[in-house]
């Protein structure tokens, strides 16, 4: 089989397959890829790969935690202005135009969009769990991580 993989320090990996087992895929959602519609596009080629009648499941790999990306006004717009409910996924940061974003939500908004609502997965910080994890951020000259998936030979 062919294992599919993404390299990752502090953007999010999203993992996907359908509920037959038929086709997996995996997207590098960091939050200008994940702006410009990444996850959407990877569910509708996962469809159309598993034939569209399966049930889509996700799972949310380690990514930089809502308490530790702190972004700017033009990240809130690049997902406000396209959909509202994205703002649940901002709070109020240390000074003016700054924010705290929460990828794990952001990407939950995402996927509900596109109907995928069996999402696992999100719980962890790349940038407050150095024991475990790389993170640029945190770092700036750091390793990646691999996150990877595949289907079994039948």
């Amino acid at each position: 089989g062919v294992v599919l993989a993404v390299l990752t320090a502090d953007c999010l990996p999203v993992m996907l397959t359908d509920s037959l087992g038929r086709a997996v895929g995996i997207a590098h959602a960091g939050w200008r890829g994940m702006a410009l519609g990444v996850i959407e596009r990877s569910v509708e080629t996962l469809r159309a790969r598993a034939g569209g009648d399966a049930e889509v499941f996700a799972w949310l790999g380690p990514a930089i935690g809502p308490r530790a990306f702190e972004v700017g006004d033009d990240v809130l717009r690049a997902f406000c202005d396209d959909d509202p409910a994205c703002a649940a996924a901002f709070a109020p940061g240390p000074r003016e135009g700054k924010w705290f974003a929460d990828l794990y939500r952001l990407a939950r908004i995402r996927l509900g969009r596109v109907g995928v609502s069996r999402v696992r997965g999100g719980e962890h910080c790349t940038v407050g769990e150095p024991e475990r994890f790389f993170s640029h951020r945190r770092d700036r000259a750091s390793g990646r991580m691999a996150s990877l998936i595949w289907l079994e030979p039948r």
